[in-house]
């Protein structure tokens, strides 16, 4: 079906070139008539003529193409002019030589339909290898599309990691400007525990400036001496548990400060080992698409298939590197200047009165 329509293609782009060439009708019919007969190998007729030119009247291709056949059968006689033969032998040898022509003409069509299947069948078997070239060459693209795809999906996988390492990254920030908020109010408490361990001091220089004036009261009055000490002494009691208090509060604050910055510790210890398990992902994802990308190029080039069609070429596969993850160190403990328990101040104030 496709070898007639060639045909009749190239027959009707020679028509159209001849319409060019020759613009008078009868002369356009006797050309048309040539190229049916002697080109394209079929036998011309009125009808058929008038279908490729379409120009003039139906009688004019029968006409035109009765003087083809009378100038053919004309041309194709042969005559030998020799004055020295009959007639009748001279028309004899003619027809002789037209029949071996004739016949000549008939071998060499039928050796030219033998050339004819023969090229026929080769273009048939370069349209199967074309088709099977085809048929690979989807085969490959289907291929491609799918690595391509698979390539997609990596990058997308490539693009949720650097979001959750940006999240991680985010969240170990808040956690380190968390710690050193903790850290400031940690400062700020000891610097408060030290101001109230300041008054205490000054509290305790005062009663012993006290306890000095009622010992040199007791010399001038014994009695009264010994009811302002025991006032003293009362009063003392009163201050020593305030401050005992106070120094508990002020354990009790430290302890849960140290509970606060351990845990705070402990978060961001977890944060910087997920932040190091996101990056040893990141780093597998990375070298899967370096040999995606290598595979994606060796299908692209097929220069190098076709130039050595026995080897299959191969992508080298990176070692997967994962990094481990970063181990917290301990938390360290701040460290809070030991005060004095209140058993050990009262001690010390019942040594300075006595």
């Amino acid at each position: 079906m496709s070898d007639l329509l060639s045909e009749e293609t190239q027959l009707a782009a020679e028509i159209e070139r001849l319409k060019i060439a020759f613009p008078k009708t009868r002369e356009l019919y006797r050309e048309v008539c040539a190229l049916l007969f002697f080109r394209f190998g079929q036998t011309p007729t009125a009808n058929r003529l008038y279908q490729l030119v379409k120009r003039g009247s139906m009688g004019t291709p029968a006409a035109v193409l009765g003087e083809f056949w009378a100038d053919l059968r004309d041309k194709s006689r042969v005559r030998i002019e020799r004055p020295d033969l009959p007639a009748d032998l001279s028309a004899a040898a003619g027809e002789l030589v037209a029949t071996l022509w004739t016949r000549a003409t008939v071998s060499a069509k039928a050796e030219l339909d033998a050339l004819r299947a023969e090229v026929e069948a080769q273009r048939g078997e370069a349209e199967q290898r074309v088709a099977a070239t085809r048929g690979e060459l989807a085969r490959t693209e289907t291929a491609l599309e799918q690595r391509t795809a698979a390539l997609l999906a990596a990058q997308v996988e490539v693009r949720e990691l650097e979001k959750a390492q940006a999240e991680g990254h985010a969240a170990r920030q808040a956690l380190e400007a968390e710690i050193s908020r903790l850290k400031a109010e940690a400062a700020a408490r000891d610097s408060e525990l030290e101001k109230v361990r300041e008054g205490f001091s000054r509290d305790l220089e005062k009663l012993r400036e006290t306890a000095e004036r009622a010992e040199e009261r007791l010399r001038a009055a014994e009695k009264r001496a010994l009811l302002e000490i025991d006032r003293e002494r009362s009063a003392v009691v009163k201050m020593q548990k305030e401050a005992d208090d106070v120094t508990k509060r002020a354990d009790r604050r430290e302890a849960e400060h140290r509970r606060a910055a351990e845990a705070m510790q402990a978060q961001l210890g977890d944060a910087r080992h997920q932040a190091g398990v996101l990056q040893g992902r990141f780093d597998a994802v990375q070298a899967t698409n370096v040999a995606l990308q290598e595979q994606l190029a060796a299908l692209r080039d097929p220069g190098a298939d076709h130039a050595h069609p026995g080897r299959t070429k191969t992508v080298p596969t990176r070692p997967t590197v994962v990094r481990s993850a970063r181990t917290s160190g301990p938390a360290r403990k701040v460290s809070v200047a030991s005060v004095p328990s209140g058993k050990t101040a009262a001690r010390r104030k019942k040594r300075t009165q006595t």
